[in-house]
């Protein structure tokens, strides 16, 4: 599929059916994680992968945006390994778990299923749950599954703004 078509048929799911995600599914979502880009390559992302029902109940008890998905991934990334910058010390840890996030997210809709990136969440439980040491930093949580037969996009998911309202050309208007 075209890349176009591939970003504009991609909708936010959180709706799931109880198809479970095959295993060779989910290496490949997390092979095209492990290829993103990092800044200066530094690879800080860490993923935790719950997919036992065990994990997915915990997940439950931390988070109502777990959308009852068979799989979700907890993308992290680890603050002692991620590049920082030199003159104001801003870490690009966020940014890049984000692209990881991004990578993954398409490649999910790529295979035909679906997830929503869910980054309101109160990390403390999850630490707790999940016994995530204080290095690293939960960024985003992809709930993973095949989409219900009845999940549709939000009504609005065709909205978008023209480009003239969000780029701009060689200076931003006064």
């Amino acid at each position: 599929m075209d890349f176009l078509e591939l970003a504009k048929q991609r909708y936010s799911v959180r709706k799931f059916s109880n198809r479970p995600v095959e295993p060779e599914i989910l290496e490949r979502i997390l092979a095209v994680g492990r290829l993103s880009p990092t800044a200066a390559n530094f690879q800080p992302q860490r993923i935790l992968v719950l997919n036992t029902e065990e994990n997915l109940t915990k997940l439950k008890n931390c988070t109502p945006y777990h959308f009852h998905a068979p799989l979700a991934l907890l993308i992290c990334y680890d603050q002692t390994v991620s590049w920082k910058r030199s003159y104001d010390q801003n870490d690009s840890g966020t940014v890049d778990a984000s692209i990881v996030t991004t990578h993954m997210m398409l490649e999910i809709a790529s295979l035909g299923l679906g997830t929503t990136w869910v980054g309101h969440f109160n990390p403390e439980p999850l630490r707790q749950a999940f016994a995530i040491p204080a290095n690293i930093i939960p960024v985003a949580l992809l709930p993973i599954g095949y989409p219900a037969d009845d999940s549709r996009p939000h009504a609005n998911h065709d909205r978008r703004h023209e480009l003239s309202h969000t780029v701009f050309y060689n200076n931003f208007p006064v």
